[in-house]
């Protein structure tokens, strides 16, 4: 199966796409700098870059936490960064009413976790007719996302749901990805069940592993939730050893220095280095 995101495709045969950027939008300098060097890695042929960060971190732990810039200076913050990187940009949405601005800037809009059951945000993220990578609910079973599949697939416009014949039998690409992020297991920690990378592409829709926010610790400071980076890479490798098509990471150039998921971001310095292990297993996998 293939999914369309700007002008790249996700899923079968196609280039790892890569989701990747700081957790929320700090200062224009920050973003330029994770941007380029983003844009770096988008030069190799084998990936696949889309920039992703958020103008509002809308479920915080604690009130008094940092939650972003805010939607309107958000999106011309990424806006700025697309046109100056090159790269399609991606933010999450918690509001129906975020969709329609957000899609204006935002190749591909992205479906917080906690909110992959809410069907008037499903809904109005497919009505943008912009292709929408929602997450797996901690909460949630895999075989359960084929109703938020349904929800985006029913709400797009007629124009991206009725195709021309394709020559070949070949696929025709969609506009919906999926996302694992892991399972509550008990208190203040999450757990990967891989089996639900399968389990989602046998839905019909590329699969999303999202490395970062599986190593979470909902909570682990208190106020705020921890993390535990040295797990991203162990996780991210089972992910493509399994099959994911793409992969979402968070980077910072000084993690301990973000408002938000600090804990489980990667070293930007070290990000390239992580990708291109990840991109030689994917090759040795496909070539099995």
């Amino acid at each position: 199966m293939l999914a369309r995101v700007g002008n790249y495709l996700c899923g079968d045969g196609q280039p790892l796409l890569l989701i990747a950027g700081p957790c929320v939008l700090q200062t224009r300098e920050l973003a330029m700098e994770i941007g380029e060097t983003l844009a770096q890695i988008n030069e190799r042929p084998d990936v696949n870059v889309v920039f992703k960060a958020s103008f509002d971190k809308a479920n915080r732990t604690s009130l008094a936490a940092k939650r972003g810039p805010g939607i309107d200076a958000g999106l011309r913050l990424l806006e700025a960064v697309g046109a100056d990187s090159g790269l399609p940009v991606t933010t999450d949405i918690h509001l129906p009413e975020q969709a329609a601005p957000a899609a204006e800037v935002c190749e591909l809009l992205q479906i917080p976790a906690f909110l992959a059951r809410q069907t008037d945000l499903l809904v109005a993220a497919a009505n943008t007719g912009r292709a929408v990578n929602v997450k797996k609910g901690q909460f949630m079973a895999p075989t359960d996302m084929r109703y938020a599949i349904d929800k985006l697939r029913g709400s797009f416009p007629v124009s991206d749901t009725i195709s021309n014949p394709v020559e070949d039998d070949e696929p025709v690409p969609g506009k919906v990805l999926v996302c694992e992020r892991g399972t509550f297991f008990g208190y203040g920690r999450l757990v990967n069940d891989m089996q639900s990378i399968p389990i989602m592409r046998s839905l019909g829709a590329p699969v999303v592993f999202d490395a970062t926010h599986s190593v979470q610790q909902p909570g682990g400071l208190g106020g705020a939730t921890g993390g535990n980076r040295e797990m991203v890479e162990p996780l991210a490798r089972a992910a493509v050893a399994i099959g994911c098509d793409a992969l979402f990471f968070e980077t910072h150039p000084q993690p301990e220095t973000s408002p938000s998921d600090g804990a489980n971001m990667i070293y930007l310095d070290q990000f390239a280095g992580l990708v291109d292990r990840l991109l030689r297993l994917r090759e040795t996998v496909e070539g099995l």
